[in-house]
């Protein structure tokens, strides 16, 4: 790398909790820092001098205690001090960004994927990430994201839209093509994580996140932390029924989530109707206009949206929730209809739900996954750098079925 970045700080300890939170909070005048760790002020400058030192918290101006009036200066992060790539990978083509510490995207690229096999797409992957990295000082880890199931932020043993069925070493293949430690997760746990840490989640103990696109995702986070399990990238709450009178999903599931919210399943439904291929975005401008066909079924999908989000509440006690994905503009669309259908849905005293409705394109999925790689990183769990692959496997080709279970 062109420069050696500083270290952060030991993934336990005082001085890892200052750096944590002036990642999370900052910037932080040291009388709040120091309050919300309960340290002396003697401590927190102990701490946080070697910190400064390094390079990896800065004073961030000049500003005044709000009690006592006196002049402070607060501390920082400096986000320039690590860089971090991002990729999210889809059955088409591969997203990479290049982001700071706090997950703020510096540079971005896609491009088609030329195979969907494991050496094509860490191939790709790499040629990107190497044009966006050209110059950029400092580079401390990456992360991946696709749509499927991941082990160990190292293992994915399914991936639908690349046709992976098989356990394939994602993690160990990318350290061993770029050199640094690499991560693997689900896309939508890779988003809220994002949000988590920088996002609308930001300063939240618990909310929820809920995507609409090619299908329905859902993250989750309670007590300050993602919920995560092996389960997470099956897609569970795509088939929570919705409708029983609605269109079937491809698993056979009447009404359910996916067969309702979907961007296939919308299209679909209005396609037929109008006995030609229609855009997600012709069906939404045309339920807009009033079109007899394209808007009951838009009509239906935000009620059903709003329904979706009703019972995630309901049952997770959940009160914040960030709408997004590339199908989310229904939700603007059809809002009357989806605040409607929540409201039938809530007892009556329950607290109004707060919705945050956020467009994104694919490098906000790659940025999930530098969040992925950032959070790992700084609390001290980034996997050890693997051993080098077998030599004995010709270059571009899968792994087989021995890697996969090293």
């Amino acid at each position: 790398m062109p420069a050696t970045p500083p270290p952060w700080t030991p993934p336990s300890g005082a001085a890892h909790a200052v750096a944590l939170e002036v990642l999370l909070r900052g910037p932080l005048p040291r009388s709040e820092l120091a309050r919300r760790l309960d340290l002396s002020p003697g401590s927190l400058t102990r701490l946080a001098r070697p910190l400064l030192d390094s390079g990896l918290l800065v004073e961030a101006g000049t500003s005044h205690e709000p009690r006592t009036g006196r002049p402070t200066r607060p501390l920082d992060i400096a986000p320039e001090s690590h860089h971090f790539i991002g990729a999210k990978v889809t059955g088409d083509d591969v997203h990479v960004v290049v982001t700071t510490l706090r997950a703020e995207v510096i540079a971005s690229a896609r491009a088609d994927l030329p195979g969907r096999d494991p050496a094509s797409v860490v191939a790709s992957v790499h040629r990107l990430a190497a044009d966006l990295t050209a110059g950029v000082p400092r580079v401390t880890a990456l992360g991946l994201s696709l749509g499927g199931r991941v082990a160990d932020r190292a293992t994915v043993t399914a991936a639908p839209f690349l046709e992976w069925t098989e356990d394939v070493p994602l993690g160990a293949l990318l350290t061993e093509a770029f050199g640094l430690p690499a991560v693997v997760d689900n896309d939508l746990l890779a988003l809220t994580r994002a949000e988590h840490w920088f996002g609308a989640g930001r300063g939240h103990d618990r909310f929820a996140v809920l995507t609409t696109g090619v299908s329905v995702g859902y993250g989750l986070v309670v007590h300050d932390a993602v919920v995560d399990s092996p389960d997470a990238g099956v897609g569970l709450l795509g088939h929570f029924p919705l409708d029983p009178l609605g269109p079937l999903c491809p698993s056979g599931h009447r009404g359910c989530a996916t067969a309702m919210l979907s961007v296939p399943g919308i299209c679909a439904a209005v396609s037929v109707g109008l006995r030609r291929q229609v855009s997600y975005e012709e069906c939404l401008a045309l339920a807009a206009a009033g079109d007899p066909v394209a808007q009951p079924v838009v009509m239906a999908a935000g009620r059903a949206l709003g329904r979706l989000i009703a019972a995630v509440a309901n049952i997770t006690l959940t009160e914040r929730f960030v709408l997004t994905g590339e199908g989310i503009g229904l939700a603007v669309t059809v809002r009357e209809e989806m605040d409607e259908a929540i409201r039938d849905g809530r007892y009556p005293g329950a607290p109004p739900l707060s919705l945050e409705i956020r467009p994104i394109d694919f490098h906000e999925w790659a940025r999930g996954a530098a969040a992925t790689a950032i959070q790992t990183y700084v609390l001290g769990a980034v996997p050890p750098r693997p051993a080098r692959l077998s030599p004995t496997r010709r270059e571009g080709e899968a792994p087989s079925a021995q890697d996969a279970g090293n």
